[in-house]
């Protein structure tokens, strides 16, 4: 049995995760509001060391670490948590012996939230460049750097930088898109995961060994949550600008637009839930 700190813990994923981790292993919660959960709770930020210290009695063996500031703050907000906060909390817990870092990334760190978003390519591979406008996707983009940079001071530190899908509720999951016009977040809503599988997959990385270095995955289903075709929706969106001649082969029109083989093939995680045609 294994201690795991889990940031964020208040939130939708936190929430859900923390009890389930909680089965197997030693679950430390930490989040600015209570989660209400029946675990130790450390009330305060990860941005802080002050607020860190209250962990100083745990020896933590590995972190989720789902806290951030999501689109909602402002760009300085967003840089300040989830860059600066991040090197905050990799510097205290790598200090003290954690060696596994599982970290909440996302898929718009490519920058999808704009509508002058264009992918270099489809499907987007897990290391796709950030062409982010707006702030949220640079501030994901950065956090990553930051994991690549405290791993090369600690090489013996394992990061796994989750692109995570969005994520809903397994019983309010939205249904199947369709083609319509391009708005902000498009992306977003061709890639939805349910909670079921984000957990296993958050489970799955951190209950597996230590292996040094950091790595980028995208988190996501397999397929697109699409009713139409793939190579429609994007021509709907971006006529020629894109090329989508990947879901016009036979048994592809429905893949995901973000490529999920590195995760299949480092962890073994495919998504479960997949949309109902």
């Amino acid at each position: 049995m294994s201690t795991i700190l889990v940031t964020g813990a208040s939130g939708f994923i936190g929430k859900a995760l923390a009890p389930s981790l909680a089965q197997r292993h030693d679950v430390l919660c930490m989040s600015r509001k209570n989660p209400g959960l029946d675990l130790p709770w450390i009330k305060g930020e990860f941005s802080s060391f002050e607020d860190l210290r209250q962990l100083d009695g745990h020896d933590v063996d590995a972190v989720v670490h789902l806290a951030a500031v999501t689109s909602w703050g402002s760009e300085r907000e967003q840089i300040l948590a989830n860059v600066e906060g991040t090197r905050c909390l990799m510097r205290y817990l790598r200090d003290r012996g954690c060696r596994k870092f599982v970290m909440a990334s996302s898929i718009a760190a490519v920058g999808m939230q704009s509508v002058l978003f264009r992918p270099l390519q489809v499907p987007m591979p897990d290391e796709h460049p950030c062409l982010d406008r707006d702030g949220y996707g640079l501030s994901k983009t950065l956090m990553e750097e930051m994991t690549k940079y405290c791993q090369r001071q600690n090489p013996e530190i394992e990061v796994l930088n989750f692109r995570l899908a969005s994520i809903g509720a397994d019983d309010r999951l939205p249904a199947p898109g369709r083609v319509r016009p391009l708005s902000q977040w498009a992306m977003g809503s061709l890639t939805i995961m349910a909670l079921s599988d984000a957990l296993r997959a958050f489970t799955i990385a951190v209950e597996a060994p230590v292996k040094p270095g950091v790595r980028i995955m995208n988190a996501a289903g397999p397929e697109a949550w699409v009713a139409d075709p793939v190579a429609d929706i994007l021509r709907h969106w971006y006529a020629d600008e894109v090329d989508v001649s990947h879901f016009e082969q036979p048994g592809h029109e429905y893949d995901a637009v973000y490529d999920v083989s590195r995760i299949k093939a480092e962890l073994g995680f495919v998504a479960q839930v997949l949309p109902q045609r």
